[in-house]
């Protein structure tokens, strides 16, 4: 299996109330049925109004709103809040992001963005005639590892995790434990076209094994309930 991942050129800035579906239906790439979108969590957010106003003179201003969004605070340092938000994401500052958007506003995480992937998905289909997938982006660290990476925050049309417990291994050996979170790696993916100062927010990721789309599942099957979690 090869894969292609193309940026999607000719969006530019989405505002508050802009259909995504048409703003990339309308873009300068061509688009084909079983390709999957990777959406950036900002453009999902802009559309969707999830702009709050801030202080454009105070750096800390936003900081309420890390309190006001998180559900649980797991760690303090200094001005560093790592937070869990509603959605069970243990993220910094509870996803809230000041870039990529007018001075004075901060972005919110959209409210459910497997319900914003659904969406799109489905208004390609109906207006367009394209059966594709998408995921949701953005942008977390991660513990004991230096550097960002993108994952998934939200899916449609695709398998959140692929189930590999009870399948061999190249040698025949079987496998107990392995579940691949295949949106994360999707987005991870994606992001080495977008990146974060080119100011592309969509990208095509093509090639995908065709048993990994559907009707698919939900991000939140990704989040690891307290019960497993060593770490909490």
């Amino acid at each position: 299996m090869s894969l292609e991942v193309h940026p999607v050129a000719g969006i530019g800035e989405v505002r508050p109330g802009d259909d995504l579906a048409e703003l990339i239906a309308a873009s300068d790439t061509v688009i084909q049925d079983g390709d999957c979108l990777v959406i950036t969590q900002k453009v999902v957010s802009k559309a969707e109004g999830r702009l709050v106003e801030i202080d454009p003179n105070d750096p800390l201003s936003h900081k309420p709103l890390v309190e006001q969004e998180s559900v649980r605070i797991v760690r303090r340092r200094g001005e560093l809040i790592i937070s869990e938000t509603e959605h069970g994401f243990v993220c910094a500052n509870a996803g809230i992001d000041l870039s990529n958007v007018e001075r004075g506003q901060a972005a919110l995480l959209p409210i459910d963005s497997d319900r914003s992937a659904r969406g799109i998905r489905d208004r390609l289909r109906a207006r367009h005639g394209k059966d594709v997938a998408i995921v949701i982006s953005d942008t977390f660290g991660r513990p004991w590892r230096r550097g960002v990476t993108d994952v998934a925050i939200g899916c449609a049309g695709i398998r959140a995790i692929a189930d590999l417990r009870g399948t061999t291994d190249a040698l025949g050996r079987e496998l107990m434990v392995t579940e691949v979170a295949i949106v994360d790696e999707i987005a991870a993916a994606a992001d080495l076209v977008m990146g974060k100062a080119k100011g592309v927010a969509v990208a095509i990721v093509r090639g995908l094994d065709p048993e990994w789309f559907g009707r698919g599942g939900v991000v939140d099957e990704i989040v690891r309930d307290p019960s497993e979690d060593l770490f909490r």
